[in-house]
């Protein structure tokens, strides 16, 4: 999630091979055998030797020690008396750990990070690369420095500098390709915070780079290395104050909620950007329907880095490798052992509680007590935009800011969120007056081409910037509204449509909206939109997914998702191939916020079908916008009686839940629309689409059961009336601001209207 710089690899600086070669000759390993959270390991054992788990005289599994002699033993019970017999082990016992059971302050003080690469054991005994990284010119005895964290999977702890390759960019010649430059998409923490005047500590992830360990993704293991990465970070004499914050976008953005959620006790805040709150329905199966588009390339991309260095891996694990680093060398001793979730993903199509339930931030969320900072877009074409389902578990918290727009993946930097996140990380983690340098200000517009290939608003001083104290500031900060929606993100400038910012905004107390209602909006003859109930009637169409390209930006058109205008392919309906219904023409702009439910009442020809609901706006031109999707497998049609509401359907996705549809007879299928925040203006209309999944998103593409043979028909009206349910905002409007020119608006592609072959 984001994009990662592509390093190409060259000769390493002479100071580094020299560092490299200085390290002391490793022995040959002895057998290790420990326990994790809810796991176990081994390391040096005989390549090829049988294992045998026991506890307490049990046994409970076996294995064979992999080519390095190393062995993982999964989902494990916390305890004493576990033991590992054979491939040399002397059966030493051990504990596996439970959730929560967190190292004493002692454990952490003892550790000393100096600047530049660390390598620091955490609970169960695996090393973690952290990269400090200072101001420009700072040394730690500059020091106490405000401190953030950015923990990440991606090429985040490389010790190189980020700084001098963009800059070189900016200033017109190409990024460098120092195979040590930790990759664009951790900006955030080895980039922006340094220049804001934070010391970062860059974490790598468990089974990545130079890190020890197996990478399984947001096991246990990896979200309590979190922990001990925060408390690690705050016990450190150069950190201001004894605490630290997180930042970071995707990636980075999403290990903030999981780390957050174990509670390390000198966290003081997280600043979490573009995020996913579920590994199943949000991106591995939205509506129970495998993502094989950018879903299952990330996850391939992420195995494709758990492999060991040099034959495999990150460039700067390969690049230290070979230039003698015994510690990353020795870290990657587990790599064989890495969880392969490609293949977990494709043995799990149903919601497996014991694979993803601790997998999902969603179950994190709830948690968080300390102070939250959130970005996010619906429209994102990596993560999407379910996230918005979980922040409602934030209610507890009285420290949550949130600001919700439409966009991509990158627009969680934007200008209209840039100054608010510096004045929260200054306020909370700094303890100073929120101030954003001149430097950033004036460079913000290059930056943002680089970042983004996009112009945007200019980043604005804070209004906070003159206060006289920390403490009037804070009260002051205090005093913004805790939800922004941020509207018509790409038609602030006019005459630069996709422009990054936001025309305008409107501001809440608390999510979910107080002030949203259900409205109903009923499914009618001729494809009309209504909100009267109609007479009996029928529609029918062919499931066919061929009916249109797969993704609107396919292949290598991808990159260009945030870009201000891509060249998106937003085909529209195939005839016979899905049904519209299009309400009449708006009196009064219609806000709305929040998910929605297309309720149909459906029969098929077929046992299982897979429906994609695409809403959208037609506008008094001519021009339709996309707004949002939702999609369901029929089979998973079973939703939580108690989670469920009018506005919002949740379906288990459990396997015992599945059900073909009933043979030639009308059964209600609920199929959730993710959240959005949107103004239909005055003089358009609102657009509802039927049809088979793909053709609506730039990176996703689904692994549908249709192929075109499926008729499906909806009921239309009387006894069974399928209907839409939208969440407006009573007494909201779009502030007089004019509707955006035709494909302004960033992650809403826009095409000609063209009716459906059932009129609407």
């Amino acid at each position: 999630m984001g994009r990662a710089s592509s390093n190409a690899k060259r000769s390493l600086p002479l100071a580094v091979l020299a560092a490299a070669l200085l390290l002391p000759a490793a022995a040959h390993p002895a057998v290790v055998t420990r326990g994790s959270v809810g796991e176990a390991y081994v390391t040096g054992a005989k390549a090829g030797a049988k294992l045998t788990l026991t506890r307490d005289g049990r046994r409970l599994a076996t294995g064979t020690a992999d080519r390095f002699g190393s062995k993982i033993f999964y989902e494990l019970r916390p305890g004493s008396g576990y033991r590992v017999t054979g491939g040399g082990s002397s059966g030493r016992p051990f504990a596996v750990m439970g959730k929560g059971a967190n190292p004493k302050a002692s454990f952490f003080k003892r550790i000393r990070l100096k600047e530049g690469l660390n390598y620091v054991k955490v609970r169960d005994g695996v090393e973690l690369a952290m990269t400090v990284r200072l101001p420009a010119g700072k040394k730690l005895t500059d020091g106490p420095f405000p401190t953030v964290i950015e923990y990440s999977g991606y090429q985040v702890a490389a010790p190189g500098n980020l700084l001098s390759s963009v800059a070189g960019a900016i200033g017109g010649g190409s990024a460098a390709s120092d195979p040590l430059v930790p990759a664009s998409s951790t900006a955030v923490g080895s980039l922006i915070a340094p220049l804001l005047g934070f010391a970062t500590v860059s974490v790598q992830m468990r089974g990545s780079g130079c890190s020890g360990g197996a990478f399984d993704l947001f096991g246990l293991p990896t979200t309590y290395d979190g922990y001990d990465a925060v408390e690690t970070a705050a016990a450190q004499p150069w950190v201001k104050g004894g605490k630290v914050g997180m930042v970071g976008i995707s990636f980075s953005g999403i290990t903030q909620l999981f780390t957050a959620g174990t509670r390390p006790p000198h966290l003081a805040a997280i600043t979490p950007m573009s995020v996913t709150d579920d590994t199943y329905s949000a991106t591995g199966y939205p509506g129970g329907i495998f993502n094989k588009g950018f879903a299952l390339s990330w996850i391939r991309e992420r195995m494709d880095d758990a492999r060991p260095a040099p034959e495999g891996g990150q460039p700067w694990a390969k690049a230290l490798v070979k230039a003698g680093d015994r510690n990353c060398r020795a870290n990657q001793r587990l790599r064989l052992q890495t969880r392969d979730a490609v293949k977990l993903s494709r043995e799990n199509p149903y919601r497996t509680p014991s694979l993803y339930d601790e997998r999902a931030a969603a179950a994190w969320i709830g948690k968080i007590k300390a102070p939250v900072f959130l970005v996010g877009q619906y429209q994102d074409e990596q993560t999407g935009g379910h996230f918005v389902e979980s922040l409602g578990e934030l209610k507890g918290n009285p420290d949550v800011w949130l600001s919700l727009q439409n966009g991509v993946h990158a627009d969680s930097l934007g200008p209209s969120t840039i100054t608010e996140w510096v004045e929260f990380l200054k306020l909370f983690v700094a303890d100073e007056v929120p101030s954003i340098p001149s430097s950033i200000r004036g460079l913000s517009g290059e930056l943002y081409r680089y970042l983004a290939d996009a112009p945007a608003l200019p980043v604005q001083q804070s209004k906070l910037a003159d206060s006289p104290s920390v403490a009037q500031a804070m009260a002051a900060f205090r005093r913004y509204p805790r939800v922004r929606l941020l509207m018509d993100n790409g038609a602030a400038i006019p005459g630069s449509p996709g422009a990054i910012g936001a025309a305008w905004e409107l501001t809440h107390g608390a999510w979910p909206i107080a002030e949203t209602a259900s409205t109903t909006m009923y499914l009618g003859d001729g494809g009309a939109l209504t909100p009267n109930l109609p007479a009996s009637g029928s529609a029918s169409y062919t499931a066919d997914p061929a009916g249109r390209p797969a993704q609107t930006l396919p292949g290598s058109g991808a990159e260009d998702a945030w870009k201000a205008q891509p060249p998106y392919n937003w085909a529209p309906l195939a005839a016979g191939k899905g049904l519209g219904f299009t309400g009449p023409v708006l009196e009064r702009d219609l806000v709305i916020a929040g998910p929605s439910s297309l309720d149909l009442w459906v029969k098929s020809t077929a046992k299982d079908t897979d429906f994609q609901v695409t809403l959208s706006e037609v506008r008094p031109d001519g021009q339709e916008t996309y707004v949002q999707n939702g999609w369901l497998r029929a089979s998973h049609r079973k939703l939580y009686p108690k989670r469920s509401t009018a506005l919002n359907p949740v379906p288990t996705h459990l396997k015992q839940d599945a059900a073909p549809l009933p043979a030639g007879q009308f059964t209600l299928v609920r199929v959730p629309v993710f959240p959005v925040a949107h103004a239909f203006r005055v003089g358009s209309r609102i657009r509802v689409t039927v049809e088979a999944a793909g053709g609506d998103r730039p990176r996703w593409d689904f692994a549908t059961i249709d192929d075109g043979k499926a008729v499906n028909t909806v009921s239309l009206g009387g006894a069974q009336p399928s209907k839409l349910v939208l969440p407006v905002i009573a007494g909201d409007d779009a502030k007089g601001t004019p509707l955006p020119p035709a494909g302004a608006l960033r992650g809403q592609p826009g095409r000609a209207y063209r009716a459906a072959s059932n009129g609407g």
